[in-house]
């Protein structure tokens, strides 16, 4: 059945990865050379939107930042899964006292509220978008591990792996063959929600000066940097990397709910 917003949710991500890998090569303008001689221009045909304090080119910097943010929010969901996923089935199948002192692990860094622990790994470590990368990373892995916990558990009393157990079937193969292949529908949710946040939290990091760090393009520091401006009319150079962290956001949010939708229709699961 057509789901429309679906449709556009899929269209815009689409059109900000197109931008993302074929917007510098389309658009020869460079992001970092700086032009004074053009700039605070508004949005025209040469500048479609826009140029910067300093002349650069706004629309080149805006398919630099899809890069750097998509890269990242790709990262950090594959990361978090792989990370998170396999604390979840370790602790949902060994039970037992590592199932505690992971969990206890996970609930103590899931005491700091995401963005301030992501700041802080950011701090300790140095700005830059790796290190904002890491701490984002960090701050997703508790709620893929306590999601696939959960399922882990839920599936361990399913008469199909109670038969699997009793005809002699190792642990290790109920849990490849019997269990993971069951928790990839909350997978693929919980990821489709992180990519979102991920581009939002790194947004973020940004917008303080703790993630990619200038003259590089990203859309929290280009918003950062308009608003210095946007009180005297040059509204263009926040505006629009705000539209892209907001279309992507929102992209990734409906996403992440459809496929709740579909592949959970119950809506047991409660995701970041």
């Amino acid at each position: 059945m057509h789901d429309p917003a679906l449709s556009f949710a899929v269209g815009v991500l689409g059109i900000l990865v197109f931008l993302a890998v074929f917007g510098p090569l389309l658009w020869r303008k460079s992001p970092l050379l700086p032009d004074l001689g053009a700039s605070l221009q508004p949005p025209s045909r040469a500048h479609p939107m826009g140029t910067d304090d300093v002349g650069r080119d706004i629309f080149a910097r805006f398919n630099e930042g899809a890069q750097i943010s998509l890269a990242v929010g790709a990262i950090v969901v594959l990361a978090g899964a792989v990370v998170g996923g396999a604390i979840g089935l370790i602790a949902g199948v060994t039970g037992s006292w590592p199932d505690t002192v992971l969990m206890r692990i996970l609930d103590a860094i899931l005491a700091f509220p995401p963005l301030i622990l992501a700041m802080a790994v950011t701090v300790g470590l140095g700005a830059g978008a790796v290190t904002a990368s890491v701490g984002i990373i960090i701050t997703t892995i508790p709620y893929y591990a306590r999601l696939l916990r959960s399922d882990v558990l839920k599936l361990r009393s399913q008469l199909f792996v109670e038969a699997a157990a009793a005809i002699g079937a190792s642990p290790r193969r109920i849990l490849l063959r019997h269990i993971a292949p069951h928790t990839m529908p909350t997978l693929l949710i919980q990821s489709a929600a992180v990519f979102g946040y991920a581009i939002l939290t790194l947004a973020a990091l940004g917008f303080v000066g703790l993630g990619v760090q200038v003259p590089t393009p990203e859309w929290g520091t280009m918003i950062t940097d308009g608003l210095n401006y946007a009180l005297t009319g040059q509204w263009w150079i926040s505006l629009f990397p705000g539209i892209g962290v907001l279309a992507a956001v929102v992209a990734a949010s409906i996403i992440a709910d459809r496929a709740r939708d579909i592949l959970d229709p119950r809506g047991q699961y409660t995701f970041v």
